[in-house]
């Protein structure tokens, strides 16, 4: 693809961009915006976003990200229900800290285990329906946001590093798949990510302190 289509092809995606999908991107933003800050907002804000998603990405052929924006809305649920408990002493139970060692073997082996088990349904799915599916690209980026999601609920730092990586997948993903203001999302998403992932090292750091 030249430079020339590239650029036409980012102009007519923008011009071709739905109602649904500005709403999603716009509350996808702001739900990022409130993960970083570790406010509460996150998740229902985010609902609407990833509720718009999986009927977006089912009409792109992207079955990889339905399931992972139908994977966010459980999930949404949640990381809503444990981010609001506290112990006796009504302090919030869950608090933003560093993956241990362990942990973070826990994490590679359930991103793993997703990645292979998206990549064979969609391989098969690509052969047998749908031929316009990616699969080693829609199963990364579906497996490492499962990944980036389950340890946000949990606010470890690393979630923003599967965040991150998942962004970065998206980009050229929703692009081809005509989705550019989605593209473009995923692009200030991964930004945002950066910023996320700073923010929750300065937290977990001060969090050591007390």
């Amino acid at each position: 693809m030249t430079y020339e289509e590239i650029i036409k092809q980012f102009v007519d995606g923008m011009r071709n961009t739905t109602l649904p999908e500005y709403i999603a991107v716009f509350a996808g933003i702001a739900s990022v915006w409130f993960s970083r800050i570790e406010n509460i907002w996150v998740y229902p804000v985010g609902l609407i976003s990833t509720v718009i998603y999986i009927f977006l990405s089912v009409e792109g052929s992207l079955y990889g990200e339905a399931s992972v924006n139908l994977y966010y809305t459980i999930m949404s649920i949640y990381g809503w229900v444990l981010w609001l408990k506290k112990d006796k002493q009504q302090h919030y139970v869950v608090t933003v800290q560093f993956s241990t060692r362990r942990e973070w073997v826990q994490q590679i082996l359930f991103f793993a285990f997703f990645y292979i088990a998206i990549f064979s349904a969609l391989t098969w799915l690509k052969h047998a329906f749908y031929s316009a599916t990616i699969p080693w690209a829609d199963a990364f980026a579906s497996a490492t946001a499962f990944t980036g999601m389950w340890l946000m609920a949990k606010k470890k730092v690393e979630s923003w590093y599967w965040w991150i990586a998942t962004n970065i997948a998206s980009i050229p993903l929703y692009f081809v798949k005509q989705y550019v203001f989605t593209s473009v999302f995923y692009f200030i998403l991964f930004l945002m990510a950066v910023w996320g992932l700073l923010e929750w090292k300065k937290r977990a750091r001060n969090w050591k302190v007390k």
